[in-house]
């Protein structure tokens, strides 16, 4: 018999005793609901209303969603539609359906060969749970073809890591943002639930608004329910050792790791910390492995397995290792560089700790991180001149990203986001061969920007707070969350007393201060041209011919490492003085060329003129032409008016295509030429000048410069 509430809404009263049922299969026999999880199960499936459930990592959000798929699918209701960000996270939903008797398919770029099979087996209801990327949303053909039916037919809607939505996240995953179209078109009755472990008041609201799941309301009243818990885990030990360089971090962290429980995570802020950071600690004889965004698949898949399974140590990561990742006896995490916010960074430290007792929690942060949180800020989104720009460019026939390149001067990554943003505003479209414009007018929201810069710099101050704090640490990212329930947590450093010291292993921070002083880093020639670029006057394309390409080069260090990377920041960064090179980077300049290790060695030197640092190139290229007993064979001088700041490859080019004059011949020379520069970025003038000295006779051009910038 069906009880019915005073609002004449019937309620099944064995609907709990299967969802229970459920979580079983899910979680062990043992296993029960969380009353927040029956509250959003029941919205779900009874009421059929809409939901964002805020909860910690580990609390169950994916419980919620499977459980409700199988009572939905066993009333009936079509297939569930799961928006997941991270292939990593999609995995985890598939094994974990299957174990509860859910069948689970994903449709992502890394599994291409299975689309169309997959959309029959939807079509022919064999599937229970489709999960779908964001960026899939606007596949032409997907969005067009694939999306319509399952809009129709869906029987549950799944936002999953729903703060990727808000306009602080958008910059992450622009996609997300065609999501509140895709709920629009839903026919009544489909429910939706978002859901996220990270989410203050404000992305609360901002979520709710971008999504359009209508104002908030509580378990019995109409609007969207939104149910948040408790952050706290009584598990966490939080610290933080504030050591002043990198060798030293780099060296406390060699000597503690042994004694950090379990295996864990070590998480830096960039791709090239994180592989320097683990070369070092292998080298020290630690089972480790770098995990960026930068690690292909495969080599991801087989990482995520040797951590879940206390194969190795650590896995030295980005944030590319964060959502989804689910290993509940994660012994300790440690950050060598504080994220840019206390969000970001609860965020990652819940990753620790959820089936255990004790997870050591620690942050080493260093002084070149706001550098790196400038950087980062620095390509949000375009200033208004340039999204004009890519405007006028868009027109009824389809322009490739590529072809766009050639007539907006902006980097690939930050122009792909700017076309899904104009995208999800109606001001252009993704079709079939590219981009076009739809005439829509389009408003820049400069009070937006504003707003998002705004709150960046408020969190970035907060997680400087964070640093210094005399008060409980936990109560200080929790209040940042606005989770009002927080007590001091009896754990925390500061609550506790001092857990970690910030003595140094001489020996560690010797090794590490020597890993991160040893220069060379390779760096790959450039093999083919960019597209489009007669559109921009330079008559090439395809591939660099063999015999005009420059040989594989080398650099003293990037700009972003660890170690080289002040030093270098110093010498060529955008206010160095046109000053000569001291005596400890000629030195490392030695070291390079010592163990470069080329099939045969240059038998001259040919400087890269500066209009910058003119002095500067001038007396490394002469040193380095004495120190090798190498002619110095004469210098590339700048022509032209050359512009400077270009974004992106094509324009980069096209900058630097007819630079040079006073090229010497070198018709005479019998083997390699070493090519002396300050700075490497996009590679592009390593490339145009290698082919005007192969042009000259030069049989092979070796690179060299004292800094990548990239």
């Amino acid at each position: 018999m069906e009880h019915v509430k005073s609002t004449g809404e019937r309620i099944d009263p064995a609907l709990r005793e299967r969802a229970e049922a459920v979580l079983a299969t899910l979680a062990g026999p043992h296993a029960r609901l969380r009353e927040d999880q029956w509250t959003a199960i029941r919205a779900l499936v009874e009421q059929r209303r809409r939901a964002l459930v805020v909860q910690r990592t580990g609390w169950g959000k994916s419980a919620v969603y499977f459980v409700s798929t199988a009572l939905l699918r066993a009333r009936g209701a079509g297939p569930t539609v799961i928006v997941s960000p991270l292939l990593a996270l999609m995995r985890n939903q598939i094994d974990a359906a299957a174990r509860a008797g859910i069948r689970a398919v994903t449709v992502n770029s890394a599994n291409t060969g299975d689309w169309e099979r997959t959309y029959a087996a939807v079509d022919a209801g064999e599937v229970d749970v489709l999960l779908v990327s964001p960026e899939r949303l606007n596949n032409p053909d997907f969005r067009d073809r694939v999306l319509p039916r399952l809009a129709a037919g869906a029987g549950l809607l799944v936002v999953d890591e729903a703060h990727c939505v808000s306009d602080w996240g958008h910059d992450f995953r622009p996609d997300y943002r065609r999501l509140r179209s895709l709920i629009a078109e839903l026919p009544a009755g489909i429910p939706v639930l978002a859901t996220t472990a990270t989410a203050n008041d404000r992305v609360v609201t901002d979520v709710t608004e971008q999504l359009g799941l209508g104002r908030e309301a509580g378990p019995d009243d109409e609007g969207t329910l939104v149910l948040r818990g408790s952050l706290d885990r009584e598990s966490l030990r939080l610290s933080v050792v504030p050591l002043p360089t990198p060798a030293q971090r780099l060296g406390w962290l060699a000597a503690k790791l042994a004694e950090l429980p379990g295996a864990g995570i070590v998480y830096t802020l960039t791709v090239q910390a994180a592989e320097e950071v683990a070369d070092f600690l292998r080298e020290r004889g630690f089972p480790v492995a770098a995990y960026t965004g930068k690690t292909e698949p495969e080599e991801r898949l087989a990482a995520e397995g040797d951590l879940l399974a206390n194969r190795v140590k650590a896995l030295v990561a980005t944030s590319a290792l964060g959502m989804g990742f689910d290993k509940p006896d994660l012994g300790f995490v440690v950050h060598l560089g504080a994220p840019a916010s206390p969000v970001a960074y609860y965020q990652q430290i819940g990753r620790a700790g959820r089936a255990v007792e004790r997870a050591e929690v620690v942050l080493l942060p260093g002084r070149e991180d706001r550098d790196i949180w400038a950087y980062f800020a620095s390509l949000a989104f375009p200033p208004e001149p340039l999204v004009r720009q890519t405007l006028a460019v868009l027109g009824p026939d389809p322009l490739s990203t590529a072809a766009i390149e050639t007539r907006v001067d902006m980097s690939r990554s930050r122009l792909e986001m700017l076309l899904k943003v104009l995208d999800c505003d109606g001001a252009a479209k993704r079709v079939k061969g590219g981009w076009i414009g739809t005439g829509q007018e389009w408003v820049y929201d400069r009070e937006r920007h504003q707003r998002i810069a705004q709150a960046r710099r408020a969190e970035q101050q907060a997680m400087l707070d964070y640093l210094t704090t005399s008060e409980c640490r936990l109560v200080f990212l929790r209040r940042q969350l606005d989770d009002t329930d927080a007590a001091p947590c009896g754990r925390c450093d500061n609550c506790a007393g001092s857990t970690w010291s910030a003595r140094v292993d001489e020996g560690a921070a010797e090794a590490a201060g020597e890993r991160l002083a040893r220069p060379g880093v390779p760096v790959p020639p450039r093999k083919q041209w960019p597209s489009g670029m007669t559109e921009l006057g330079v008559p090439v394309s395809g591939r660099i011919a063999a015999g005009e390409q420059a040989a594989e080069g080398r650099v003293i260090g990037r700009l972003s490492d660890i170690g080289w990377g002040t030093r270098l920041r110093e010498l060529v960064g955008a206010d160095a003085e046109d000053a000569p090179v001291g005596k400890d980077v000629l030195d490392a300049v030695v070291r390079v060329l010592a163990g470069w290790g080329w099939e045969e060695r240059p038998v001259g030197v040919v400087g890269i003129g500066s209009r910058r640092r003119p002095h500067q190139l001038e007396h490394l290229a002469r040193r380095i032409s004495e120190i090798g007993r190498l002619p110095l064979l004469g210098t590339l001088v700048p022509g032209g008016d050359r512009p400077s700041g270009q974004a992106n490859s094509a324009q980069r080019l096209a900058a630097v295509w007819e630079s040079w004059k006073d090229v010497p011949d070198l018709g005479a020379v019998d083997g390699p030429v070493l090519l002396v520069d300050d700075v490497i970025g996009s590679g592009w003038t390593m490339t145009v000048a290698a082919r005007a000295l192969r042009q000259a006779g030069a049989p092979a051009v070796l690179p060299f410069a004292l800094a990548l910038d990239g």
